[in-house]
């Protein structure tokens, strides 16, 4: 797959480099910028991601840090099977436990929510950092939404992250997952008000808590771009259906060949406003 000029592959995280060093320098290089290429377009071109991945994992499939992007990757374009065995993996080179939670993820979305709430409960998850940890509170979560618990969902989330007031990196997620599990469990009101909160801490705009408010106010969006389609061509139509004025209204007067069968100056007068008359 194509590599853009401005690719060098010194993009890449230091940690992502020094795995790297393992292999010749040549190969070293052209990894490290099929992981440059994954890292750019895994959000806006998730298929994208994928084909520079598979490119990196034909390259270099020993190496933990291609198999970990391969595995996002994968996981990007719901392939959670081939996900899953990348990060299994890849946890098997570095013995990290912080790919846990996304594992845990891949289970759900294999249909298999109970085998997340078992990964949930792994000692495994006492080894993650706060995080890791909050991560995996919002995979259990899910997975009791996926077994029809709403309430137990609701319990899962409820936690001293969710109550704290100080905002981290996690903090707007785990306010709107809270959010949505009150609103399907039809628990509206403490719904808006969660979803304001999320809105509070979203500064990157991670979410759509915003507009998810906005639904519960009754607030309705208007695309102005279409109405602006709309407004043109309804001018367009007013043209077709006004008659000319000013030097357009001359020339109609010009063009006529017998000014005498113009009634009356009155009638002059209208063709020069512009309102013509048969």
């Amino acid at each position: 797959m194509p590599i853009p000029e401005d690719v060098t592959g010194d993009e890449i995280d230091k940690d992502v480099r020094q795995e790297l060093q393992s292999l010749p320098k040549g190969l070293a290089e052209d990894v490290a910028k099929n992981l440059v290429m994954v890292a750019r377009l895994i959000d806006e071109d998730p298929e994208g991601a994928y084909g520079y991945s598979k490119v990196a994992l034909r390259l270099a499939s020993r190496v933990a840090a291609v198999r970990e992007a391969a595995g996002f990757a994968a996981y990007a374009n719901q392939k959670y099977s081939e996900a899953l065995a990348e990060f299994r993996a890849a946890r098997r080179m570095t013995g990290n436990v912080e790919l846990w939670p996304v594992m845990a993820d891949c289970e759900r979305g294999l249909g298999r929510p109970e085998k997340a709430l078992d990964m949930a409960g792994a000692p495994e998850v006492h080894k993650l950092d706060k995080a890791g940890q909050v991560e995996m509170r919002l995979v259990a979560a899910g997975a009791r939404r996926d077994m029809g618990q709403l309430d137990a969902a609701i319990v899962t989330l409820q936690s001293p992250e969710l109550a704290s007031n100080s905002v981290q990196p996690w903090t707007a997620r785990l306010r709107y997952a809270y959010a949505d599990a009150l609103l399907a469990a039809g628990r509206e009101g403490e719904a808006r008000e969660w979803f304001a909160k999320a809105v509070e801490s979203d500064k990157d705009g991670s979410t759509d808590a915003s507009d998810r408010l906005a639904e519960l106010d009754g607030v309705e969006f208007v695309d102005a771009f279409a109405d602006d389609e709309v407004d043109e061509v309804d001018e367009v139509d007013e043209v077709d259906e006004v008659e000319p004025d000013g030097e357009a209204a001359e020339k109609v007067v010009d063009d006529v060949d017998d000014v005498d069968d113009v009634e009356d100056v009155e009638d002059v007068e209208d063709v020069e406003d512009g309102d013509l008359k048969d």
